[in-house]
């Protein structure tokens, strides 16, 4: 890490380095997520579907920033090469051979509630880690991520 004058204890921002890492990692993986089933998705609502994944793209790439910026203001790296993301992603793994809307919509479900949950225990740890800004991002994507997960599972038969 290079030298600050941030108001952060060094060993809280290599922490936080290393959770926001994580996550940016994540919301990568996320957006590719978003690609594979914009791009194949198949179906009677394929227009709004089309759509609605592109909007939820574009919030992602504005995580995806917010985060990377984030990481370099607590004078840490931003880890976001394919291949540190695809060794460093907690999502499940995208099934890349789907094309039917349903098939689309449960993996997104899947990747969308990992990512909240990671999102969610990120704002605890960086609350117990005393940064409040780090919290606040992680807030903020976790309630974009859980409207997200909302609009999902509206296009999903109730019960399934």
């Amino acid at each position: 890490m290079r030298q600050s004058k941030i108001d952060i204890k060094h060993n809280v921002r290599e922490h936080m380095v290393a959770l926001l890492n994580a996550r940016l990692a994540d919301a990568i993986d996320l957006r590719t997520h978003l690609y594979q089933a914009h791009w194949n998705i198949k179906g009677p609502n394929f227009i709004a579907l089309h759509k609605m994944l592109d909007e939820m793209g574009g919030v992602i790439e504005n995580q995806i920033d917010e985060t990377a910026e984030r990481i370099t203001a607590l004078s840490g790296t931003a880890m976001g090469t394919a291949a540190v993301v695809s060794q460093s992603s907690s999502l499940p793994k995208y099934p890349t051979d789907a094309q039917a809307a349903e098939t689309h919509l449960r993996a997104l479900q899947a990747s969308f509630s990992a990512y909240g949950k990671a999102a969610r225990e990120g704002i605890d740890q960086a609350d117990e880690a005393g940064d409040k800004d780090t919290a606040d991002l992680f807030t903020q994507s976790s309630r974009e991520i859980d409207k997200f997960l909302w609009f999902i599972e509206a296009h999903l038969e109730p019960g399934k």
